[in-house]
């Protein structure tokens, strides 16, 4: 695990700055991979780009990005505007989505990561059959049990997944989740072992037309730890486009009154 500071992940500036931060980031997946004894090819390289502005992407993608992760729909759909002549530019919301959004998401995401309401489910349901389209969607669940966090409680996640095959138009491939905010392996560890558990559980009764194959969990300074406990996906922001301006803080959405919001109770 990368326990250092972010402040040494530099800006990258120009393309050969985002070569070498993407090497050092699949460097450190490869290494990860070979203390699990596992191949890398196995592990899904998703850089997150909150808060980067276009010009900056675009060198990204002249240095191989392909797909990039968003928190926040509006500021993710005015990129993917921007970018459209990207053709083979995919975009991954993985934030907090609310039903009143979901209308964006449906025009230009591949992927969204953060399910954990069925009034969530059925309003992107809605929307991409009138648009004549599908999307792979991943349910996001609160491992580390903290308020401040969305997703779904561990308890409840069976009774979720059940409901999802009633909507059609998505694509579940499996979990994601966000591991407890510390320096200390011990505590974060179980986040990523209990969601991998979780997915084992699943799989053995999971509906028809539900696949549980991904893992998505890690980011830039805990991902060699999901990898070894099983992740399939890694969310990397700073370790490939440099240290924010703002905290993590002010990016994401106001958290929920209290951890098992009522939406979320299937």
């Amino acid at each position: 695990m990368d326990t250092s500071n972010s402040n040494t992940y530099p800006t990258a500036l120009g393309v050969e700055d985002f070569r070498r931060n993407l090497t050092a980031v699949r460097a450190r997946i490869s290494a990860a991979c070979a203390r699990s004894s596992r191949d890398p090819a196995e592990v899904r390289l998703l850089p997150v780009s909150k808060t980067v502005p276009e010009e900056r992407i675009r060198l990204a993608y002249a240095a191989g990005c392909r797909e990039l992760g968003e928190n926040k729909v509006q500021e993710a759909l005015r990129k993917a505007e921007a970018m459209a002549d990207l053709t083979d530019l995919r975009w991954s919301v993985i934030g907090h989505l609310q039903t009143n959004k979901t209308k964006y998401v449906t025009r230009f995401a591949s992927e969204f990561q953060a399910l954990d309401s069925l009034r969530v489910a059925e309003s992107l349901d809605r929307h991409l059959q009138a648009e004549g389209r599908s999307l792979d969607v991943l349910v996001q669940v609160n491992t580390s049990g903290e308020a401040s966090k969305f997703g779904l409680p561990p308890e409840d996640l069976a009774r979720f997944v059940r409901e999802l095959p009633a909507f059609s138009a998505l694509r579940v491939r499996g979990l994601m989740t966000l591991a407890l905010l510390s320096a200390d392996p011990t505590r974060v560890r179980p986040c990523f072992t209990l969601l991998r558990d979780l997915r084992e559980r699943l799989r053995q009764d999971a509906p028809d037309g539900i696949v549980m194959n991904e893992l998505s969990m890690g980011m830039s300074g805990d991902f060699e730890l999901a990898i070894e406990e099983g992740a399939t996906v890694v969310r990397v922001g700073q370790a490939i486009f440099g240290v924010r301006a703002v905290p993590d803080s002010h990016y994401w959405p106001d958290p929920p009154l209290t951890s098992t919001p009522k939406e979320h109770i299937p």
